[in-house]
């Protein structure tokens, strides 16, 4: 399974995003506002679920906000980490 696929998978099981599926997810949509709707208390838990899922640790505020853009930056994010 792909990174975007496995990201969106994760956003919808472990972040109960009940009223979607991972193919209705688009990549390029923001994950907070008016994307998914995802709020503050998503983005400590996304944090908990890349580290859980990748492996990857999410160091400070600012570099989450690159990350957590879309599921396509969050993607790029994981990959480049899993590369170095």
């Amino acid at each position: 399974m792909d990174t975007k696929n496995k990201l969106k998978r994760i956003l919808v099981e472990d972040l109960n995003l009940e009223e979607l599926t991972p193919e209705e997810i688009d990549d390029s949509a923001p994950l907070f506002g008016d994307g998914l709707g995802l709020d503050s208390l998503d983005a400590v838990e996304l944090v908990v679920l890349v580290q859980k899922h990748f492996g990857i640790e999410i160091k400070d505020m600012e570099e989450g906000r690159t990350a957590f853009q879309s599921v396509n930056a969050l993607a790029a994010y994981i990959e480049a980490r899993l590369a170095a």
